[in-house]
This record gives C-alpha cells, sequence and structure tokens, in this order.
C-alpha cells in the first residue's frame, strides 16, 4: 500500500507540477484511481480522472471521450501530456497515443492487456470474445498493433496477475520502450509501492529525455527481473 510505504518515496523522484492523466481499468471509474492520484499529487504532478464515468469497454464514444479529454489537457498545457492507464485504460492509452501522437508525451500502462497478438488466454478472454462478437469494440483488434506506439512507453506488469495473461501486457522492447515486472495482483496494480516507484521515476524526467526505468539499489528487490 502507498500509505503504508511512505518512506519509500521520501527519496523518490518529484515532478514540477505537470499535468497527467490517469484512466481506470474495466468496469471501474475515476474511484478506483484515486489512491494513484493521491500519490502523484504528494510527487507534485498535477494528475487528473479521465471524467467519464464507469468504464464500459472500448465503445467509440469512449474513445472519443478520452481523446476530448486528454485535447483539452493538453490545449490548458500547451504541450503533450503523459497518460497512465490501468488494465483497458492502458490499452486506451497506447491506442490514443498511436492515433495521435503529438496529445502524448509518454504511456505508462499497468497491467493493460495490449499485445493482441499472444495466444495466451486469461479470466478475461471470454469476456474480449463476447464484446468483439457484438461489435462493441471501437477498433479492429485484428487491424491495430498496439506492440509499438510513436511515443515513449513503459508496460508495468505481473507474471501472477490473476486476470490478464501477463504476455499481453509485453511490449517489444525498444530505443524507447521498455517492460518493467512487478510482484502482486492486477487487482492491486493501483495500490503497488514498486508501481508507485516506477511513476514515481517514469514522470520526473524531463520531456524528450526519456530514459530506462532503473531501481535502486535499496528498492531493486521489489522488481523480480533486478533480484
Amino acid at each position: 500500500m502507498f500509505v503504508a510505504s511512505n518512506p519509500l518515496f521520501r527519496l523518490a523522484p518529484k515532478g514540477q507540477g505537470r499535468p497527467v492523466l490517469v484512466l481506470p481499468g474495466f468496469i471501474a471509474s475515476d474511484t478506483s484511481t484515486i489512491p494513484l492520484r493521491i500519490l502523484l499529487r504528494q510527487l507534485r504532478h498535477r494528475p487528473s480522472g479521465w471524467g467519464l464515468g464507469r468504464n464500459l469497454g472500448p465503445r467509440p464514444e469512449t474513445l472519443q471521450g478520452v481523446y476530448d479529454t486528454l485535447s483539452e489537457m493538453v490545449d490548458i498545457a500547451e504541450g503533450p501530456v503523459p497518460v497512465v492507464g490501468w488494465s483497458l485504460g492502458g490499452v486506451y492509452a497506447r491506442l490514443v497515443a498511436q492515433e495521435h501522437p503529438a496529445l502524448v508525451e509518454q504511456v505508462v500502462s499497468l497491467g493493460s492487456p495490449f499485445n493482441f497478438a499472444t495466444t495466451e488466454k486469461s479470466l478475461l478472454s471470454p469476456l474480449w470474445d463476447y464484446l468483439r462478437e457484438r461489435g462493441t469494440f471501437a477498433r479492429d483488434q485484428e487491424n491495430v498493433d498496439l506492440d509499438q506506439i510513436p511515443v515513449p512507453s513503459t508496460s508495468v506488469f505481473t507474471k501472477s496477475d490473476g486476470v490478464v495473461a501477463w504476455q499481453s501486457c509485453v511490449q517489444s522492447p525498444g530505443r524507447r520502450a521498455e517492460n518493467v515486472e512487478v510482484r502482486g495482483s492486477h487487482t492491486g496494480l493501483g495500490f503497488n509501492a514498486s508501481v508507485g516507484l516506477v511513476l514515481a521515476d517514469r514522470l520526473a524526467q524531463d520531456p524528450g529525455t526519456w530514459r530506462p526505468f532503473e531501481p535502486t539499489r535499496s528498492t531493486s528487490w521489489l522488481y523480480p527481473s533486478e533480484s
């Protein structure tokens, strides 16, 4: 939990009061991202929820709403804005970055199953199939490739996710693309101290100076690939 882990954040890099858009997961609303947004405020950012109510899936009006909200934030900030998306919210973030890269500074996704090419099944697979059959998806998944997007991107995943197949949350590494493994569950990613440290590090970077995440010596135990 963030509250119980406050000492970990005392030396975490701080922001400069810049806006950040935070998108919730499937069936969730802005209420679910309150702990994340509180943490980001403590880290000197200006996070905003999406303001679209409950996330009922990638319908055309939903994606248009994300675009409209982001456009308003960009106008106020006079520049691109970082987007943090939890689960399906991260899929939206990558899709908006793919289609409107001038609006997005970077994407940080948390347990987001954006890699449609994976054959791994998860608890949500029957739901995705149902929505696809009903034509609910705003985009044709077979013709959308979100593995590589034209902005810096960090995909946070956990192999003990329990909801989505972790393989679907992994992107091809690149000059501005990385995967960061953490310990924990899918439903706990919004309260996970190791996720909070990743966000602190990623969002404190100056625009145009992206570099891969590297935990400190004292926090490397939180990240399986570093242990």
